[in-house]
């Protein structure tokens, strides 16, 4: 069963190629992804293994342009698979090369020739793995602007102090793009930071440890150490200053794939949901025909569309060069809430069970809350869509969904 598919503005190649990815992640990656999720070495054993049979099928990085060495398809057509490929959450994105999405893409809007001969095209193929060195454990991370790392040029070198954390993946990543303050007497708190490359075997990058957390996985959100590290100058990603653009222009396109992504795992509890109540006989029948367990039901397919259909509506506007501020943060915050509500259902219509690691949903529903407040907490894309709301209005406008 396919689950719920809408056809509108897809490809018959969409259609097919999305089922193929379903087939993938169903037989190929689920089967495996908690050894993978553990990336120990029979985890990095057992993944490089799927990569290949994903690169063999045709089915890799298909979100990247193929001058880089990706699929090549357009948004909107990457933002469909990604629905499906979010059925297995971080195991899929590694198995399919779109761990490395936001960024490749980084790197091929602002890197240099140089840098995407050393850096970017090995990602691409999988050879190499990025992280992104942003949040700081003694700012908000909300607010990027409050930054405490810096990096001044000392010579030929950047020499770069930093304290980060959830820097997802360091423990294993060839490089992580060091988000710092290069420009500390900049009036435009915008224009103060900066982005640098730092290969992570560079002497005084340090990974403190793997921070603990709901929903932990072996991929690491690595409180990391850079002290009086050095780096040549040609490291610098972008122009000085371009650090907090960069940074939105990694981040905007990726809430769209996190969406999808708990799409995709929205409709795996829903399938697990469904499947309970048609097997679970309790008072007299079975779950499935229950009234309550029927609302149940009910209310999640209505979830999952509503967010379906207001995540591709945002997706529609990035792809037409729209401002699509206001779509994505409204989907940000209500599909986080969808997330959570239909794995929350489908835990309780499997009683006991849902909350044993007999089943995913426990290790998803831990997963879910993070949605709420990674890439923005909801306070935060809350506040933003009220002020755009109420600056049309003290315009003399108002909310127009159609052409906002």
């Amino acid at each position: 069963m396919l689950g719920i598919e809408s056809k509108v503005g897809m490809s018959e190649e969409i259609i097919k190629l999305r089922q193929k990815v379903r087939a993938f992640v169903d037989e190929k990656v689920i089967p495996v992804e908690a050894i993978i999720e553990e990336f120990d070495e029979e985890g990095f054993r057992v993944l490089s293994e799927v990569q290949r049979q994903a690169k063999e099928e045709g089915l890799w990085a298909l979100g990247l342009p193929k001058e880089i060495g990706g699929g090549g398809l357009q948004f909107m057509d990457y933002v469909y698979i990604n629905e499906i490929i979010g059925r297995a959450s971080y195991a899929a994105m590694f198995a399919l090369g779109t761990h490395t999405a936001q960024d490749s893409m980084m790197l091929h809007l602002f890197g240099t020739q140089e840098q995407k001969e050393k850096w970017l095209f090995s990602t691409v193929r999988g050879e190499m793995t990025p992280s992104v060195g942003l949040t700081e454990p003694n700012v908000a991370g909300s607010d990027p602007t409050l930054i405490q790392s810096t990096a001044y040029l000392d010579g030929d070198e950047w020499v770069i102090n930093a304290h980060k954390w959830f820097t997802s993946g360091a423990n294993f990543a060839d490089y992580t793009t060091m988000f710092c303050v290069t420009e500390p007497e900049e009036t435009n708190r915008h224009k103060r930071a900066s982005m640098i490359i730092v290969p992570t075997n560079t002497p005084g990058y340090e990974v403190v440890r793997n921070v603990p957390t709901m929903g932990h996985t072996g991929g690491g959100h690595c409180e990391i150490r850079l002290t009086n590290v050095r780096v040549p100058k040609e490291n610098l990603l972008g122009s000085r200053g371009e650090g907090f653009l960069i940074a939105q222009k990694r981040l905007g396109p990726g809430r769209i794939y996190h969406c999808m992504r708990w799409l995709g795992q929205s409709q795996r509890a829903l399938d697990l949901m469904c499947e309970r109540a048609l097997n679970r006989y309790a008072h007299g029948s079975l779950l499935s025909e229950k009234q309550l367990i029927q609302k149940f039901i009910a209310d999640s397919v209505t979830d999952i569309q509503s967010a379906r259909l207001m995540t591709l509506e945002a997706a529609k506007k990035i792809d037409r060069g729209e401002d699509a501020r206001i779509d994505i943060a409204m989907i940000k915050v209500y599909g986080a809430k969808v997330l959570h509500d239909v794995i929350d259902r489908a835990i309780q219509v499997h009683g006991a069970l849902g909350v044993t690691s007999d089943t995913p949903l426990e290790k998803m529903y831990r997963a879910a809350r993070f949605a709420r407040i990674y890439d923005g907490p909801d306070e935060v894309h809350t506040t933003s869509i009220a002020r755009r709301i109420l600056n049309k209005y003290k315009q003399g406008e108002s909310w127009d969904p159609v052409n906002f």
